[in-house]
Order: C-alpha cells, then structure tokens, then sequence
C-alpha cells in the first residue's frame, strides 16, 4: 500500500481520538483552568507510543507499514508531543542524556518563543 495513503489513514484516526478524547477530558473538568484536555492527549500519545516501540523493540511485530501507520500516522495525528517524548526517552536509552536535556529544553523554549512570535506578528492591530 501507497506510504502517503498509510500516514493519512492512520493520521485521521489519531485525529479524531485526539478530538475525542479531548473534548470528553474538557467535559468532564469544566472548572478547570489547566489545559487538562492537551494534558491527557499528550500524555496518552507518549504512553502508548511507549507501549509500541517496546513491541517493536522486544517483539519485532512490526512492519515496515504498520510502522508507518501507528507512529508516523496515528501518533503524529493524535500528538506529535508523542514523537517528541519518544524521541527524547530513546536519546537517554542510548546514553546521550545531554542531547535528551538539550531537546527538551530547546524544543520548549525555542517552541514558545516561536508561538510569541507568531502571535505578536498577527496579533497586532494594523491602524
């Protein structure tokens, strides 16, 4: 099957879990001035690509496809925070904790100063 047409099946389900379960989170804690529904979604998302990279590594059960379909697509469409917390877990498995620190701390910082930026340039009020 097409690479592209596997990330898109797979990205549209992660989609609409990602929807899902962040609207049923925001339901249930409608008081709550934490962003619990992202909160939940990305935390799920590294959960459970914890959960596949462990079969991946220890099992071997996947394809090259299935692959592509749960943690380019699925994953990458239900949070990238996913990737990002695996990719980091992964840095300090193979023994490059500065790199894991240096990714956090760059994906962080360097992810909300771009979102400053990005506001500030749209944001702002042409009179």
């Amino acid at each position: 099957m097409n690479q592209i047409l596997l990330v898109a099946i797979g990205g549209a389900i992660g989609s609409v879990a990602r929807f899902k379960l962040s609207g049923w989170v925001l339901h249930a804690t409608p008081n709550w001035r934490f962003p619990v529904g992202t909160l939940a979604v990305n935390l799920a998302g590294c959960f459970i690509a914890g959960l596949l990279a462990g079969m991946a590594v220890k099992q071997d059960v996947f394809t090259p496809e299935t692959r592509l379909l749960l943690f380019t697509g699925l994953l990458g469409g239900f949070t990238t925070f996913s990737a990002f917390g695996l990719e980091t877990l992964l840095l300090f498995k193979r023994g490059e904790p500065a790199v894991a620190i240096a990714n956090v701390v760059i994906s962080v910082v360097a992810g909300l100063l771009v979102a400053w930026l990005g506001y500030e340039l749209t944001a702002r009020s042409v009179s």
